[in-house]
């Protein structure tokens, strides 16, 4: 299937990697840094179990997704809407859209941008970028996908990229789950510029975490989320499975880029005093990175 990955960092290029490793055609779309290194030199992909160059197309041009079959938006959620109107004018007319973002409203938010369905992803993937055209994968995968008429095949065809994927009817669960994973460790990781790992060792750190979760899953009540689970003991596997993780926002805290916070801890302190529930230890998680990020930005 020709696939166009729109953001290709750590993980639109795992991802893009693993399909066009499998055979499929795909386009990566993305910063000019990284895409003439993948002109040349193809994608270099240092899974646990290979590394290897995977030859592919790349671009830092959205028309270069014109025609393409399946396209994944792997773009930070605060540029949802800005990269939705640049793809808008090139997507093919039966396109599928798939969103693989941090974030619970992504999908929605681009759908309205489009005027298009947008299909629903949840991500379980630790990657990171690892030099020009080089991403690195330390753990996990796997994808959680919404149900449409077309996830059955997308599901297949991801699997038999060794990429597993889960279809669930409850994708906004799914999503929360998700999120309340962010929350636990996005933040802290950011502030400390430490992985999970070592991160959890802290004094203190676990019982924060405890917060953070509480404060989420009494947001996720209130706005009538059902949650598959209890996902207090996923937070605690996270760091045995991804030890030496360090999370997005402190990627990005450590290059000077703007994370997505406001989407993470941000979203549950939005919710939370919407809907009347008390969030202060996500409230000073957020406070404390967006500081972070001012003193970068200045």
């Amino acid at each position: 299937m020709k696939t166009a990955v729109m953001g290709a960092g750590a993980v639109g290029c795992y991802y893009g990697g693993m399909l066009a490793r499998a055979g499929h055609a795909v386009t990566l779309i993305g910063r000019a840094e990284h895409v003439t290194v993948m002109q040349r030199d193809g994608l270099r992909l240092e899974a646990q179990s290979f590394d290897q160059r995977i030859p592919l197309a790349a671009s830092s041009d959205a028309s270069a997704c014109a025609g393409a079959a399946l396209v994944l938006v792997c773009v930070k959620s605060t540029d949802t809407e800005s990269a939705g109107r640049l793809l808008a004018p090139h997507l093919a007319p039966g396109a599928l859209i798939l969103s693989l973002q941090n974030g619970v409203d992504n999908a929605e938010r681009l759908q309205a941008v489009l005027r298009r369905p947008v299909l629903p992803a949840v991500v379980y993937v630790a990657t990171e970028m690892a030099g020009a055209g080089h991403v690195r994968h330390n753990g996990r995968g796997e994808l959680v996908i919404g149900p449409s008429a077309d996830s059955a095949a997308l599901a297949a065809m991801f699997g038999a990229a060794g990429v597993p994927v889960q279809v669930s009817d409850n994708v906004r669960g799914a999503l929360w789950s998700k999120l309340i994973l962010n929350c636990a460790y996005n933040a802290l990781s950011a502030i400390t510029q430490q992985p999970y790992g070592t991160l959890v060792q802290g004094v203190g750190v676990g019982a924060v975490m405890r917060d953070v979760v509480d404060e989420c899953l009494a947001v996720a009540a209130a706005d009538g989320v059902q949650l598959p689970a209890d996902p207090w003991p996923a937070v605690l596997r996270i760091a045995e499975t991804m030890p030496a993780q360090l999370s997005s926002t402190a990627q990005d805290l450590a290059r000077g880029r703007p994370s997505e916070i406001n989407h993470l801890n941000g979203h549950i302190v939005a919710r939370g005093a919407a809907l009347g529930i008390p969030t202060p230890a996500n409230r000073v998680l957020h406070t404390l990175v967006r500081l972070v990020e001012g003193r970068a930005a200045r």
